[in-house]
């Protein structure tokens, strides 16, 4: 079990850059999950480490052993694909058995092994049956127990359940994470869907044009997202723009730009300290934000605001709102815990109360666009915990 580590990766395709000088370290044993758009550069670094693509610069070690020229035979490494790539002709069973076979490995032990990774897929029923007589999540069962047989050190995962659908993908998920436990090898997962990399990851490497924009756990990034592309990428927020018109102690006054003169104040000791007239962008998340048609009590650590909806979405698990204040467009999910049915709904055009805890607001040293997103993410944008209430002015 050995520490995988990628120091300066970079690689080309006809002038243009997939992959812009990648450095990180993957833990032994651990899940970690290379997650962005199309394009980003995450499947082009899985094929470098994979070896079926060779860097520009960089290189690949897995523990103390430089793997970067290494043909993909030689690394110790198997990859499972979208396609599943299980051979026709033969049964599951030979499927399976096919990597041991080609190293002549002893037939007692073949059949022992064989009947072990199956069992582990939780496949020892359907051994005889040959791939187009099985579901899609049972082809991806058989490709992993294939990619594992082998013992390797690492194994990648490109968008392996791209192709099941929604309740498979859930179903598939838990499978993964139950085997990875089970084998205890380090297990490399690209995908472009947040909900995965979210669920099932240890770590997570957020990706954009080539660079790492952000990594850590799931809840870290959700929750303290370090740039703009971060925060808006991973699940959904709200990108305010502001201005920081004073800094007093441990606290720092924003003014929002468009909001009809509403004021947030930011414990300035976590990580970042701006400067009056910096622009500044606050995140916070719909499901942070609580919406009433009667006025909260006031409290210190809750900022308040008021607004009028302006549309409601009825999502099954939960309402979004989207609640104009001032020139500001607030969205807001608010979770159906219990039904009331003589309870009078919100309606369109009704003035309501928003309101949340200061800690759930986050800035960000990274400065919103007309659109509210930034196009030039930088990888090194730190961030802020928003604090205190809105200044008695907005309401």
């Amino acid at each position: 079990m050995e520490d995988i580590r990628i120091e300066h990766l970079s690689k080309d395709f006809g002038g243009f850059t997939a992959v812009d000088d990648v450095s990180l370290e993957i833990r032994s044993g651990e899940l970690f999950s290379f997650l962005g758009p199309s394009g980003c550069g995450k499947t082009t670094l899985l094929r470098m480490i994979a070896g079926f693509e060779i860097p520009k610069t960089g290189r690949i070690l897995i523990g103390n052993q430089d793997i970067t020229e290494l043909p993909p035979y030689q690394r110790q490494v198997n990859t499972i694909f979208q396609n599943y790539s299980l051979f026709p002709h033969m049964t599951l069973f030979d499927n399976v058995a096919f990597g041991l076979r080609i190293k002549r490995t002893a037939k007692m032990e073949i059949i022992e092994k064989v009947r072990y990774m199956l069992s582990l897929v939780k496949m020892e029923d359907q051994s005889s049956k040959y791939p187009d007589q099985i579901s899609g999540g049972q082809k991806q069962r058989i490709a992993i127990a294939r990619a594992l047989i082998n013992d390797p050190k690492v194994l990648l995962l490109d968008e392996p359940l791209a192709a099941l659908d929604l309740k498979l993908r859930q179903h598939m998920l838990i499978e993964l994470m139950n085997i990875h436990d089970a084998v205890g090898i380090t297990f490399i997962y690209v995908t472009h869907d947040q909900g995965e990399a979210m669920s099932i990851s240890d770590r997570v490497a957020v990706m954009s044009r080539g660079q790492i924009i952000q990594q850590g756990p799931p809840d870290d990034i959700y929750e303290r997202p370090t740039s703009i592309f971060s925060a808006y990428f991973i699940g959904e927020t709200n990108l305010i723009s502001g201005e920081v018109t004073g800094i007093e102690d441990e606290y720092v006054q924003v003014k929002c730009d468009n909001g009809a003169g509403e004021f947030f104040e930011i414990d300035s000791t976590f990580h970042f300290h701006p400067n009056i007239g910096q622009k500044l962008t606050l995140s916070l998340r719909p499901e942070k934000i609580a919406v009433s048609r009667f006025k909260p009590r006031h409290q210190d650590d809750i900022n308040i605001l008021r607004g009028v909806i302006e549309d409601i979405l009825y999502l099954g698990s939960h309402t979004q709102y989207i609640v104009r204040v001032g020139k500001l467009k607030f969205r807001v999910f608010s979770q159906h815990k219990r039904v009331y049915f003589d309870e009078k709904a919100l309606d369109w055009e009704e003035s309501v109360w928003l309101f949340w805890h200061d800690t759930d607001t986050w800035l960000i040293a990274e400065e919103v666009d007309e659109n509210g997103r930034n196009q030039d993410f930088s990888t090194e944008a730190p961030y802020h915990r928003a604090l205190k209430r809105s200044s008695p002015g907005s309401e």
